[in-house]
């Protein structure tokens, strides 16, 4: 008899433990992250603003990709404001994206997005500006510390020798910064040298423009309008600066740098008020994010990445780092209006005929 119910009692044990499922991985809320049967992913895309025209042409090409490869897309704008942009990745989150890109408008706080992401289970990618996180699974971007680089060297080439005023961008978007690092390690030698003095170098808030027209204005007032070169960090702040010259009459005087190659810069640049643009073409920047997204919700393996160390937190991330081009009035019609980007209508839109260059 006590056999028998020892036997029983194995018995019920095996029964009991196989209707235990299996432990999930750590932080994987299954959920949230499996790809619905008809293998169709859901992209959540977190965008900072739309209030720039390179960023209209990114959500534009992020979209019509995620059509392209047959996958749903739920697209959010932040407008420019950390706290909506949280709240806009909590209600992606809970609607049950498979994969998360942010394009951050705060690099630090939305390290606390990244957080909620992956303890859903959920890959994060981190778009053109850099999250402050060693959690994102890829950091998809153009060539940021060349941009700075190249604006830096593009000055010195042209201006080897006088004032500089740094226009950098937002303080809270970490791109800022690395392109600050790159063009200062460019310029030091011309400084240590005495060839150049920066006289004014100041971030300018969200990147906009007005900010950008304050930092230009008081520096001309401050140095009796002695600037010869101003390394503004995109179109934006370069339009700013342009602005704050023409109060002056020093439009097309004074060298202007810029980047992202929006259409009214490259318009400003075939005027000659603008000096150069970085042109860095958003096609394959989306269209790459999709599918690493793709791939990510699927448990595939990405190609291609490089590491990339964020001094902001002392970590490395793996990385697509898409190479960047310098822009300027000798090239308009060999880069931006060649590749379909502008039209050359468009860019010459307030040039005399007579002063356009042929078409070919």
């Amino acid at each position: 008899m006590i056999k028998t119910r020892s036997l029983v009692v194995f018995i019920v044990a095996i029964l009991i433990a196989g209707c235990v499922s299996a432990p999930e991985p750590s932080g994987v809320n299954s959920h949230n992250t499996s790809v619905p049967a008809d293998g169709k992913v859901k992209i959540g895309f977190a965008m900072a603003t739309l209030e720039e025209e390179r960023w209209v042409r990114d959500k534009e090409a992020f979209e019509a990709h995620c059509k392209k490869m047959n996958v749903e897309c739920v697209v959010t704008v932040a407008n420019k404001s950390a706290e909506k942009q949280a709240n806009d990745v909590d209600v992606m989150l809970t609607q049950g994206v498979n994969v998360l890109v942010i394009a951050p408008h705060d690099a630090t706080q939305a390290a606390l997005m990244v957080d909620k992401a992956k303890a859903k289970g959920v890959p994060v990618i981190s778009y053109d500006r850099l999250i402050n996180s060693d959690k994102i699974d890829l950091y998809i971007s153009h060539q940021v510390p060349v941009i700075g680089q190249k604006m830096a060297e593009y000055a010195l080439a042209k201006v080897p020798k006088g004032n500089y005023l740094m226009v950098y961008g937002d303080n809270k978007d970490n791109n800022s910064h690395i392109m600050k690092k790159a063009q200062l390690a460019v310029l030091q030698p011309a400084i240590d040298r005495g060839d150049i003095k920066i006289v004014g170098d100041q971030h300018a808030t969200d990147w906009k423009a007005e900010e950008a027209l304050k930092i230009v204005q008081n520096a001309l007032t401050q140095n009796s309008n002695n600037i010869q070169a101003i390394i503004a960090s995109n179109d934006g702040t370069a339009s700013g600066a342009i602005a704050a010259l023409s109060n002056k009459g020093l439009a097309g005087k004074v060298l202007v740098t810029g980047q992202d190659a929006q259409l009214s810069a490259l318009q400003s640049i075939a005027e000659g008020k603008q000096t150069m643009t970085v042109y860095k073409p958003i096609i394959p920047l989306a269209n790459g994010a999709v599918e690493a997204a793709i791939k990510l919700a699927k448990k595939e393996q990405l190609t291609g990445t490089e590491m990339f160390t964020n001094d902001a937190i002392g970590k490395q991330v793996p990385a697509i780092l898409l190479e960047v081009q310098v822009v300027d009035k000798d090239n308009l019609m060999t880069t931006v209006i060649k590749d379909g980007y502008a039209k050359y209508e468009d860019v010459y839109k307030n040039v005399p005929e007579a002063d356009r260059p042929p078409q070919k």
